[in-house]
C-alpha cells in the first residue's frame, strides 16, 4: 500500500470535523460522557473545570475516532492544538510536537501505547535537539513512534522491522534505519507534514486496537469485542532540558500519609517507560512545587481520595497530562486524608469514620511482614494474635527468657503452653504452637500481651531433648531464625523484613469521632495494671473481664497449686491466706489503674489441667497422688469455676475479701472504681445463689473490719447453654450478665476450643459447612440465638440488667455488630483490639443509618 493511499472521502466535511474535535474542558458541555470521551477525556474535562493547568489538547470521541485518520480532520486537529498552545509545529524558536494517545471508558489493560514526537523530521531534528540539549531522549521516542506507524499503518511486517533494527543500537541510528525502510517499502519518504503523520498515527493506533492480540485481551477482561476508544491529541511543547521535562506525583507521603507532593521528575521528551534510576526528586523542579501541590490538593478535595498526576514542565511552567485516584494508596494516606477532609469541612465526620474499616485499624496497630513472593513458607496455622515478628527458635519458656535477657528476639515454639510458660511468652517476640485454637491458652495470653501468635500449626513436632522442631519434612534447630505473621497464620524460614507499626495521630482523631457515633461500650479483658494502662491509652472505657486465675501465672503458680493440692483443711487455710495477701496487692494495683471506670472481676475459674503440676513435678509422693486424683479426662467441663468454689468454700470468700479490702484502700485515695463481681460457669440458679452468699458475706466482713461498705454489682458469666436458657431465674440473683462466648460456643457446638479448629474446622470451611471459625466470629444462628433468648428472658425479670460480651468475639467486627443489634451494653476484648472494637461499634451504627436512608430495615 502506498503511503498516500487513503480511504474514500479523504476530506472531512467542516461540520463533521468540528464535531470530531473536542478541546479539553468542552466534552461535558457538549453532552458527551465517558463512552465517547474515554477516561482520559473525562479526567481532562474535570481538570479544566477545576481551573487547573492542563497540557493543551483535544479529544476525538470514540464514535468519530476513525475520522482522525483522514487528512482533513488531522489537519484541523493540528491547527486546533496549535491555536490552544500558542505555538506552531516547525517553529524553531518555540518548538511544538504532538502526542497521540487512546483511552477507553474505564480502566482497560492492553491499550495502544502513546505515539509522540509527531511533527519531528530529519530537517528539524537538529534544531529540536539543540533546544532540548540532549538527543537520545528525542530519538528514542521518535523511533518508537515511527516503528508502530510502520507496522500498523503501513503494513510493514514486524519481522522486517526487527531485522532493520538489529544493526542500529543507538536511538539516532534506529530512526534513520526505520525512515530508510519506510521509504523503500512505501515508495516515498515518511511524511514531514505533521497532519499526515497524525493521520497515520491514528490509523496505527486503531489498527493496533483491532488486532487479534488486543481482541483476545479484551475477551480475557470480559469486555465487548467492539469496545470503542477515544483518541487524544496533545501539545508536546519542547524546551531546554534544564527547564523542561515530565514526571509523576502522588498527593501523600508513602510513609507518614501526610499531604505532600511525592514523585520523580525526568528531563527531556516524555517516554512511555523512563529509564530506571534516572528520575530526580521533585524539589529540583525549576518551576517549584507550589502549583503542583495546589493541583494535588484541589484534586483530593474534589475526588475525596489520594491522587496521582502526570505532569510536564515546559519553560518553567507546570501543566497536567493526566490525573486519577491513586489505585492502591498506603493505608496511612487514607487515614490522614479522611481526617483532613473532615477537618476542612469537605467531608462529614461520620463519612470520614465510614472510610476506615475496623480491619484497617487493626492493620495499622500491628507490624506486618514485607513479603516479596520469594519467602520459604514453613507452615500455616491459625491466626491467633495479630502482628508480625522475627526471631530465633526457643523451645522452652526458660530459653525465651534467657534470649530476652540478651536482647535477642525469640519465637517461643511449643506443642502447647500452660500457665507456667507465661513469663517466657511475655518475653518472646512471638509464639508458635502445634495445638490449640484461637481461644486456647496460648492465643488468649498472646492477644492480651499484644504478642503475635500462630496456633494449631499442623505437623509441628517439638523434641526438646534433641533441640529440634519438625514441620512436615523440615527440621529446624533451636536457634534457627523464623518469621511469623499472626494475622494470616503463616510461618516462614529465615529473617524477613517487617514494617514498623505506628498509626498516624489522625487515627486517634477518627477513633474519637467513632466514639461520638457508637452506642456500644468498649471495655478490655485485662488482668494486671499494666494491661489496663495499655488499654486505657487505646480508648478502653473500663475492664469487662479480669480473670483472677491469670494473676497466678509464672512465679505465682505455686500459690493456687497450694490451695488445690492442700493435704488438709489447715494447710488449705494457710494457702488461702497467702493467696488472699497476693490478690490484695494485685487488686489494689488493678483498681488504681482502672480509676473511676467500671471493672468486672471474675472470681477464680481455673481449669485444673492448666494449674496442676505435670507428672513428677508435684514435689513429694503424697502431692503426686493428690494431683493424679484431680486429673480429669475433660478438664474444660470438670472441676472449675463455681464448682471448685463450692467444694472449697473458703476460696471465693478469700478472693472477695481481698478484692473489697483493696477497693477500700484505693477509695481512700479518692478513686472509686465501679466494681462488678462475677461468678463463672454457672448452670444452676442454686450455684449462683450459694456463690452470691459467699460474696455478700465477704463484703460484710470487710465492712465490719474497715468501716467501708463497698458498692458493687454482683453478676454471672453466661457460658453454658443451660445458663442462657435459665436467664430469667439467674437474673433474680444477678445484676449483670457477661456472655463468655468462648465457652458458650464450645458447649453449644460440642467443639473443643483447643482441638477442633485445626482438625475439624479447617475442613468444614473448605467444604462450605462454615464460612468462619465460630470461635473467631459469633455464630448468629445457634450461639447468637441463645444469647438473644437470654437477653429477652433476663430483661423480662430485671429490665435494667447490664449485659455485655467478654469472649473472643468482643473484638470481631461482625460479632460486635450482632451484639449492637441485640442492644447489649458493651463488648470487652483484648487491649490491642480495643481500637478495632471502637471503630466496629461505630460502623454498626452507621450501617443502620445507611439502611434507614435507603428505606430498608436495619
Amino acid at each position: 500500500m502506498s503511503i498516500t493511499d487513503r480511504p474514500t472521502g479523504t476530506v472531512a466535511h467542516p461540520e463533521a470535523t468540528g464535531l470530531a474535535l473536542v478541546p479539553y474542558g468542552q466534552g461535558r458541555i457538549r453532552g458527551l460522557d465517558a463512552d465517547e470521551l474515554g477516561a482520559h477525556g473525562m479526567a481532562m474535562d474535570r481538570l479544566v473545570a477545576l481551573g487547573l493547568p492542563v497540557v493543551p489538547g483535544l479529544t476525538v470521541p470514540a464514535g468519530s475516532a476513525r475520522a482522525l485518520g483522514e487528512p482533513g480532520t488531522a489537519q484541523a486537529a493540528v491547527e486546533l492544538v496549535e491555536q490552544l498552545s500558542g505555538r506552531r509545529v516547525g517553529d524553531a524558536a518555540r518548538p511544538l510536537l504532538l502526542r497521540l494517545s487512546a483511552s477507553a471508558p474505564g480502566e482497560v489493560a492492553g491499550l495502544p501505547p502513546d505515539l509522540a514526537c509527531l511533527g519531528a523530521t530529519p530537517d528539524n531534528a537538529g534544531d529540536l535537539c539543540t533546544v532540548i540539549g540532549r538527543a537520545d531522549g528525542l530519538h528514542e521516542v521518535w523511533a518508537a513512534t515511527v516503528r508502530m506507524i510502520a507496522e500498523y499503518a503501513l503494513d510493514i511486517p514486524a519481522a522486517v522491522l526487527d531485522d532493520a533494527l538489529l544493526d542500529a543500537p543507538e536511538p539516532r541510528a534506529r530512526v534513520e534505519a526505520l525512515l530508510s525502510l519506510v521509504a523503500r517499502h512505501a515508495g516515498r519518504p515518511f511524511p514531514d507534514d505533521p497532519a499526515e503523520q497524525l493521520a497515520l498515527a491514528a490509523r496505527a493506533v486503531l489498527a493496533r486496537w483491532d488486532s487479534p492480540r488486543a481482541r483476545r485481551s479484551r475477551k480475557a477482561q470480559k469486555l465487548p469485542a467492539d469496545l470503542g476508544i477515544a483518541l487524544h491529541v496533545q501539545a508536546l511543547r519542547v524546551g531546554p532540558s534544564d527547564r523542561s521535562g515530565y514526571g509523576t506525583a502522588v498527593s501523600r507521603h508513602p510513609e507518614t500519609g501526610r499531604f505532600s507532593a511525592e514523585g520523580s521528575f525526568f528531563r527531556g521528551v516524555r517516554r512511555s517507560a523512563p529509564p530506571p534510576h534516572t528520575g530526580e526528586p521533585l524539589k529540583k523542579l525549576t518551576a517549584g512545587t507550589t502549583l503542583l501541590e495546589h493541583s494535588l490538593l484541589t484534586l483530593e478535595r474534589h475526588l475525596h481520595a489520594p491522587v496521582c498526576v502526570d505532569f510536564e514542565v515546559r519553560d518553567g511552567e507546570i501543566s497536567l497530562l493526566a490525573a486519577s485516584v491513586q489505585s492502591r494508596p498506603p493505608l496511612r494516606a487514607s487515614v490522614c486524608l479522611a481526617a483532613d477532609l473532615a477537618q476542612d469541612g469537605a467531608l462529614e465526620k461520620e463519612d470520614a469514620v465510614r472510610r476506615i474499616s475496623p480491619a484497617q485499624v487493626q492493620e495499622l496497630l500491628h507490624p506486618q511482614l514485607k513479603l516479596t513472593g520469594d519467602e520459604d513458607l514453613l507452615v500455616r496455622g491459625l491466626p491467633a494474635s495479630p502482628g508480625a515478628a522475627t526471631g530465633v527458635v526457643a523451645l522452652s519458656s526458660e530459653r525465651a527468657l534467657e534470649l530476652a535477657a540478651k536482647d535477642t528476639h525469640a519465637v517461643l515454639v511449643m506443642h502447647e503452653t500452660t500457665p507456667a510458660d507465661v513469663p517466657g511468652m511475655l518475653a518472646a517476640a512471638a509464639v508458635l504452637t502445634g495445638s490449640g485454637g484461637i481461644a486456647s491458652h496460648a492465643a488468649v495470653v498472646a492477644r492480651g500481651a499484644g504478642t503475635p501468635a500462630v496456633c494449631g500449626a499442623e505437623g509441628l513436632r517439638v523434641d526438646r531433648t534433641a533441640g529440634t522442631v519438625r514441620i512436615g519434612d523440615r527440621v529446624l534447630h533451636e536457634g534457627d531464625s523464623v518469621s511469623l505473621d499472626g494475622r494470616t497464620g503463616a510461618v516462614y524460614a529465615g529473617t524477613l523484613s517487617i514494617s514498623v507499626a505506628g498509626p498516624p495521630p489522625e487515627l486517634s482523631t477518627l477513633l474519637e469521632w467513632a466514639d461520638d457515633v457508637r452506642r456500644l461500650g468498649v471495655r478490655v479483658n485485662a488482668d494486671t495494671a499494666a494491661e489496663v494502662n495499655t488499654a486505657v491509652a487505646l480508648g478502653a472505657e473500663g475492664v469487662g473481664l479480669c480473670r483472677t486465675e491469670h494473676q497466678f501465672l509464672g512465679e505465682r503458680l505455686p500459690l493456687i497449686r497450694s490451695v488445690i493440692l492442700a493435704a488438709d483443711p489447715a494447710a488449705r487455710d494457710e494457702a488461702l491466706v497467702a493467696l488472699e495477701h497476693a490478690q490484695h496487692e494485685d487488686f489494689k494495683a488493678l483498681l488504681a489503674a482502672v480509676g473511676d471506670r467500671p471493672v468486672t472481676v471474675r472470681l477464680l475459674d481455673a481449669p485444673l489441667h492448666e494449674f496442676l503440676p505435670a507428672p513428677g513435678e508435684a514435689g513429694d509422693e503424697a502431692a503426686e497422688q493428690r494431683a493424679a486424683s484431680l486429673r480429669e479426662a475433660n478438664p474444660m467441663l470438670g472441676l472449675r469455676g463455681v464448682r471448685l468454689a463450692l467444694l472449697h468454700e473458703r476460696l471465693y470468700p478469700a478472693q472477695a475479701e481481698a478484692l473489697f479490702s483493696a477497693w477500700a484502700d484505693v477509695a481512700a485515695t479518692g478513686v472509686r472504681p465501679q466494681l462488678e463481681v462475677m461468678i463463672p460457669l454457672v448452670s444452676l440458679p442454686e450455684e449462683l445463689q450459694a456463690a452470691a452468699g459467699f460474696v455478700r458475706d465477704a463484703a460484710a466482713t470487710v465492712a465490719a473490719r474497715t468501716g467501708v461498705e463497698v458498692p458493687y454489682r454482683l453478676g454471672t458469666m453466661i457460658e453454658t447453654p443451660r445458663a442462657a436458657l435459665l436467664a430469667a431465674e439467674l437474673a433474680e440473683h444477678a445484676e449483670f450478665f457477661s456472655f463468655g462466648t468462648n465457652d458458650l460456643t464450645q458447649l453449644t457446638y460440642g467443639f473443643s476450643r483447643d482441638d477442633v479448629e485445626r482438625q475439624v474446622l479447617a475442613s468444614y470451611q473448605e467444604r462450605g459447612f462454615l464460612t468462619a471459625s465460630p470461635f473467631a466470629r459469633l455464630d448468629p444462628h445457634g450461639v447468637g440465638a441463645l444469647i438473644a433468648l437470654a437477653v429477652e428472658r433476663a430483661r423480662s425479670v430485671r429490665p435494667d440488667i447490664k449485659l455485655g460480651v467478654c469472649g473472643e468475639h468482643g473484638g470481631d467486627p461482625e460479632s460486635i455488630a450482632f451484639c449492637d443489634d441485640l442492644g447489649l451494653d458493651y463488648v470487652s476484648c483484648s487491649a490491642h483490639r480495643v481500637p478495632v472494637a471502637r471503630m466496629a461499634a461505630a460502623h454498626s451504627v452507621l450501617r443502620g443509618r445507611g439502611s434507614e436512608r435507603n428505606g430498608t430495615a436495619t
